[in-house]
């Protein structure tokens, strides 16, 4: 059994607050102007990475570790603000991994990269993922010089709006009204904002595996088998050899 090497996984912690949606815009702010300096960081990493994987092959990897980092964060952010709603636990100021955090995302390091694939797989190959993640988003899931999910960059970065915005405006009515966040909600919110991720970790260089055309919806990561399941072969009807004289 495998996954995809990009996981994005979050587990739902309820009971919610039923206003508290209201004002995490405002509560995010220091999240927005730490994620704002970093995704500069992250599009001038991401340009040098490419220069690396062109003429040796690998993703260095302390860029690959800092680029990750601010890959969490941005999750975690997004999580807890307009991306899903999902917690209300405030999102830690750190790159790594916090395990203990509802919202967590994780990237296999590739110990070798494609050298002909980083010239095009970001532009050409992602561009059939393009189209399909746009309508999850804005329309500009992965561009120049957008803004990012709750955060400001300069390369390569998501606007969750789109479906994913309705859905989670959805989700907020429901918990002013209801205090409760509907589950198919969160499991459809869960499966877009898998497939982004997914889109942009791969349109930044991280992972030579191209996204799977599939949306997995719900907090966990689904292993799947390796190769098709084997189902048993009817077994023929055979005549045994006549005996020997």
């Amino acid at each position: 059994m495998r996954t995809y090497p990009v996981r994005v996984e979050a587990r739902l912690e309820e009971p919610l607050n039923r206003g508290l949606w209201i004002v995490k815009w405002f509560l995010a702010i220091p999240h927005y102007i730490v994620l704002g300096f970093l995704w500069i960081a992250f599009g001038v990493l991401t340009v040098i990475a490419f220069f690396a994987i062109l003429f040796t092959g690998r993703y260095p990897r302390a860029l690959f570790d800092f680029n990750l980092g601010v890959l969490r964060w941005t999750w975690r952010v997004a999580y807890y603000s307009y991306g899903a709603l999902g917690t209300d636990r405030y999102p830690p100021f750190t790159l790594g991994p916090a395990p203990g955090y509802p919202a967590t995302l994780d990237i296999d390091y590739p110990e070798h990269l494609s050298r002909g694939l980083v010239l095009i797989k970001w532009w050409l190959l992602a561009i059939p993922h393009y189209l399909i993640v746009s309508l999850f988003t804005s329309g500009s899931a992965i561009s120049w010089g957008s803004d990012l999910p709750d955060g400001g960059g300069v390369l390569y970065t998501l606007d969750w709006g789109g479906l994913i915005g309705l859905l989670v405006l959805i989700a907020a009515l429901c918990l002013l009204f209801t205090g409760r966040y509907p589950r198919g909600v969160f499991d459809l919110v869960l499966g877009m904002n898998r497939w982004a991720l997914r889109v942009v970790a791969y349109a930044t260089l991280m992972t030579d595996a191209y996204p799977p055309f599939r949306l997995e919806q719900g907090g966990h990561e689904i292993p799947r088998p390796d190769e098709p399941p084997s189902y048993p072969r009817t077994p023929r009807c055979e005549m045994a050899p006549p005996p020997s004289s």
